[in-house]
């Protein structure tokens, strides 16, 4: 029999759904280490989808998208992120997971490197690896507040250097790049002429200072920008995300999205519609739960002098175990998981700067979470 190609054979497979599915197999375990929301997506969203299923809405799109939802999202665009873009610049896709791999592919060649964060969300690194690209970390330090080292990330710049990805608000860190910090990325990026890609998932949990879109800071077409409306509006598997692409990309996109996906069912698209036109109560009602839930556990977690980094953004905590954890925080989240049935991220699948540290997703009920929280052990 042949053999699969040495490049997926050597792909890294993901840390946190090692520790989901063992969860998944003990019964009353407490689930805190999966990014998806308690919430069910809004009545009015549901119904779109049925409305299209019943009225026979099931066949082929247009490969970027239905024109009702591409100009939904050039309208919150503009809206929301300061971005002025016409709707041959938005391509829907499959969840951001597919804008993602998308970016990477239409910007990466074979054996081309790629500047990811690390701590950084695991596709990033998946991805690189699918591509035959090489994944290049550049570190986010406790000492810097999990903040990029511009000098450093200079430094990690080589001819073979092709993109940088840039994810703020941070799965899995819960922090934020302010505007200095994002145009200096740029400023970097012009300098060497590389792409960027922003990962902008979480773009409407920040808890401080608004959100600020790379894009919108861009002045020469290099920032590709990645949303979805998985953990906004509750539809993560509704499989709905979008790429926001330079200009004049549409006769490369249409061979792109036609060989990956053709295009995104209808149901799910005439959803998205009603996610980003209709009345936005819900979605900021789980953002305010979702603030309180990080005000909650915060508390909890300094009475207790469990060491954190205080979240700027997402809905995720990093906490500092290296206490118990003996250098090897995987071993002890399956431990933890095993001994007293709580499931959190080890911070090791998140990159070699992520050991001694988990990240706990707080999108669930306060209870359980904070009860979750409580089974960490101290520092003695």
């Amino acid at each position: 029999m042949p053999d699969i190609a040495p490049h997926i054979s050597a792909m890294p497979g993901s840390g946190v759904r090692h520790i989901l599915e063992r969860a998944l197999r003990r019964p009353g375990t407490i689930v805190l280490a999966v990014g998806e929301p308690a919430e069910v997506a809004g009545t009015p969203i549901r119904a779109a989808a049925a409305d299209a299923w019943s009225a026979g809405a099931i066949r082929y799109t247009p490969n970027g998208g239905i024109p009702e939802l591409r100009d939904a999202i050039v309208r919150k665009l503009a809206r929301e992120n300061g971005l002025i873009v016409d709707e041959e610049q938005v391509w829907v896709t499959v969840g951001a997971t597919q804008a993602l791999h998308t970016a990477m592919a239409v910007t990466l060649a074979h054996g081309d490197e790629v500047l990811v964060p690390d701590p950084g969300y695991t596709t990033f690194t998946m991805n690189a690896h699918m591509l035959q690209a090489v994944p290049v970390p550049y570190p986010l330090r406790p000492e810097r507040g999990f903040q990029p080292d511009l000098d450093e990330l200079d430094a990690l710049v080589t001819p073979r250097t092709r993109a940088i990805i840039v994810n703020t608000p941070s799965n899995p860190l819960g922090s934020t790049f302010d505007r200095a910090t994002l145009a200096g990325i740029l400023d970097l990026a012009r300098r060497h002429d590389l792409w960027v890609i922003s990962d902008e998932v979480y773009e409407r949990f920040t808890w401080g200072s608004p959100h600020v879109s790379p894009a919108s800071l861009d002045d020469d077409g290099r920032v590709l920008s990645v949303f979805s409306l998985s953990k906004s509006h509750a539809m993560t598997g509704a499989r709905v995300g979008w790429l926001v692409t330079p200009p004049g990309w549409r006769p490369t996109m249409l061979r792109v999205q036609e060989a990956m996906v053709s295009c995104v069912d209808e149901p799910a698209q005439r959803a998205a519609v009603a996610a980003l036109d209709g009345d936005q109560h819900d979605a900021r009602a789980a953002a305010d739960g979702y603030r309180a839930n990080l005000n909650a556990a915060t508390a909890l977690l300094r009475a207790r002098g469990v060491h954190h980094l205080e979240p700027t953004g997402a809905f995720y905590l990093w906490i500092d175990v290296s206490h118990v954890s003996d250098g090897d925080v995987l071993a002890w989240c399956e431990r933890f998981l095993e001994e007293d049935g709580v499931a959190v991220a080890p911070g090791s699948a998140f990159g070699a700067s992520g050991e001694g540290w988990i990240r706990v997703c707080v999108a669930t009920g306060q209870e359980l979470l904070l009860e979750g929280l409580r089974r960490i052990p101290a520092p003695g």
